[in-house]
């Protein structure tokens, strides 16, 4: 089991977030849509209370197209990669997912759902979750650190053993693609790494919304995951 340590946490952001404490994590220009589902009332309703008091947030009963569904799971069983896939896959959500541990064996399982941001319930203040909810609305990816160091050392494992076998996939990444993943995988945000490769943010953004509708990948953590799979990071 993967207890949640103390530690700080890795953004893969594709905007500037607000860092310093008390800060509103980036600014946003319409209200996100968010549903929080909890095994028991006390934690739903503590996750309710925490970002009632931020404006940018408009909380719903439900999930749905658009909307960011903020899961609060004690166990990672198939019970709940059942839901996540399903909020995910079919009602077209985001998915936040606040947890007190992962089994090195969800890992990837969880990234492959859908899930892009994942908080350590010990680190779940109000400021915490906000910055997770607009990184997922934005369909950036939000890892604590120790967790995105794992999922590469995790896929690089998977990546070795897969080595040499014939008739493997390719994912045909373009030089650029791999470049900007590469950057996307050390936590850079977007303008950092179009400072990096002297490109645009636009142009930045345009290369990951490209490959990850060419590939049916569903954010830039599962992005990540693939490109490390198939050894091209």
């Amino acid at each position: 089991m993967l207890n949640s340590p103390r530690n700080t946490t890795t953004s893969i952001t594709t905007t500037t977030s607000a860092r310093g404490s008390g800060a509103t994590p980036g600014i946003v220009d319409r209200r996100v849509p968010v549903a929080v589902s909890a095994p028991d009332p006390i934690s739903r309703e503590g996750a309710v209370s925490q970002l009632r008091r931020h404006p940018e947030i408009d909380l719903r009963e439900e999930s749905g197209p658009g909307t960011v569904a903020l899961l609060i799971e004690d166990a990672l069983d198939e019970a709940a990669l059942t839901r996540l896939r399903r909020i995910v896959r079919s009602e077209g959500a985001r998915a936040v997912l606040v947890t007190g541990a992962i089994r090195e064996s969800e890992l990837l399982d969880v990234v492959e759902c859908g899930v892009g941001a994942i908080v350590w319930r010990h680190e779940a203040t109000a400021h915490r979750l906000v910055q997770a909810v607009l990184a997922a609305s934005r369909g950036d990816g939000d890892l604590p650190a120790d967790l995105l160091g794992r999922l590469i050392s995790q896929v690089g494992t998977l990546h070795r053993g897969a080595a040499g076998r014939p008739g493997a996939p390719s994912l045909g990444l373009a030089p650029r693609e791999v470049d900007v993943l590469r950057l996307v995988a050390e936590g850079l945000d977007t303008g950092e790494i179009a400072g990096k490769l002297s490109y645009s943010e636009r142009t930045v953004k345009n290369v990951m919304h490209g490959l990850t509708t060419r590939l049916h990948l569903r954010n830039r953590a599962h992005a990540v995951a693939y490109a490390l799979r198939e050894g091209y990071i």
